[in-house]
């Protein structure tokens, strides 16, 4: 099954391991002195969605590469924690390269930031207020922007020799072909092409400044960001993020807890809480015994977070990219439609997750490509009506696949649940 990968960007200090130890109930190494996270640590976290087993009028169903806890289906995908950055991290220094070179793999990035102000420019630990989390974010961003721009001012030349014998609207496949390994595509190029206004047959006589357009262009939509607010319980915290929202106003910023969410999940495995992140509410178990430090703790993030922002922003965070940012689709296979269910009876056991604008086709090849071969038609389980191949998938969909390769409705293949 094709996963999302969400990569986790920011400064040593701002709370990534920390986002990364909570969303993925992972252990990371946590500390206060700079670049603790040396290599990325990989793990998994969820997106959360509304099953839609409640609105099919089923009592249940029986997950298989996801899971469905109190009517939120739980879609895997991967968080990827990767080193701080800091300022010429572009050119190599601290662990920029490292750095660089596994963000752009990721679908979408997370910019974790410390909204409180409690890093300076470097990454070390200060007070309260002292660091500027509006410069830090820039900071970041133009060296991911100064990345992509030695990227391809390196390769023009390449791309000339690539473009000689084509027409000239093939700048998007001759760029391509050399920017591979960053998960740029050509849709991506073309889009940056029509924002900046350049034309890819003049791109040796862009003058510099038309280069870092269009390697900022490029950058922004290739690798789509949401900024986290992080270490909003601090109060310095509040006045920064309203700065933030005003320097940022092209940019989903959402409030959050990376602290507060880990306490709630480590609580929650302990038995004395009862916690679900997709709703992001917890009550305390009748009967749990709490010390002092724990009462603490709770009373905390009810009232400087909860209570504040309504949740502490890491769930909030990963539904945001994966559906608004990426626009992914949540798509149900089935093979018997009439119980919604596959060969063997379970109900509802596998949900994709699908690019906006994806076909019955890319479907079939998500779930196996000997399905897609002989791919005929989908048809819709909910009307029972027959879907073309070049059908463009909805969220929430519910389809059985018909394929000449399988002779018979299909659906996907088994799969070892993933733990919650």
């Amino acid at each position: 099954m094709p996963i999302v990968r969400i990569g986790l960007i920011g400064k040593t200090n701002a709370g990534k391991t920390t986002f990364f130890n909570a969303a993925t109930l992972q252990s990371a190494e946590i500390s206060s002195y700079p670049f603790t996270t040396k290599s990325p640590n990989t793990g998994i976290g969820q997106a959360a969605t509304i099953c839609v087993h409640r609105e099919l009028g089923l009592k249940g169903d029986n997950p298989k590469n996801s899971s469905c806890i109190e009517g939120w289906r739980m879609i895997p995908v991967e968080i990827v924690d990767l080193p701080g950055l800091i300022k010429g991290a572009s050119e190599g220094r601290g662990l920029g390269n490292q750095f660089l070179a596994v963000a752009s793999q990721s679908d979408v990035l997370l910019h974790v930031i410390d909204a409180s102000g409690s890093i300076d420019a470097e990454g070390k630990i200060a007070s309260p207020g002292v660091g500027d989390p509006v410069a830090d974010i820039a900071d970041i961003e133009h060296e991911l922007a100064m990345w992509y721009l030695h990227l391809f001012s390196n390769n023009i030349e390449k791309v000339v020799r690539l473009q000689k014998g084509r027409s000239a609207t093939d700048f998007a496949d001759a760029l391509g072909e050399s920017m591979l390994g960053i998960g740029v595509t050509r849709d991506h190029i073309n889009q940056a092409l029509k924002k900046t206004k350049l034309f890819g047959d003049d791109v040796e006589n862009w003058t510099e400044s038309q280069r870092m357009d269009f390697a900022w262009s490029l950058r922004e939509i290739s690798k789509p960001t949401l900024i986290i607010a992080n270490k909003m319980d601090v109060p310095e915290a509040a006045k920064n993020f309203l700065r933030i929202r005003e320097n940022y106003r092209d940019i989903i910023v959402v409030p959050a807890s990376a602290e507060s969410e880990l306490t709630l999940r480590r609580a929650e495995q302990t038995g004395v809480i009862k916690y679900s992140p997709a709703d992001e509410r917890f009550e305390i178990v009748k009967g749990a015994k709490l010390n002092e430090r724990q009462q603490a703790a709770l009373s905390h993030i009810t009232k400087a977070i909860l209570g504040e922002y309504l949740r502490t922003g890491v769930q909030f965070a990963i539904n945001v990219a994966a559906f608004k940012l990426l626009r992914m689709n949540s798509v149900y296979p089935v093979s018997d439609m009439s119980k919604f269910t596959d060969k063997s009876g379970n109900v509802l056991p596998d949900v994709f997750l699908m690019r906006d604008g994806s076909t019955v086709t890319d479907l079939a090849n998500s779930i196996h490509t000997d399905l897609a071969k002989g791919l005929l038609y989908a048809i819709d389980a909910r009307t029972g009506i027959r879907l073309p191949v070049e059908y463009q998938l909805k969220d929430r969909d519910v389809l059985s696949i018909v394929s000449a390769s399988k002779k018979v409705v299909a659906s996907t293949p088994s799969r070892k649940k993933p733990a919650n």
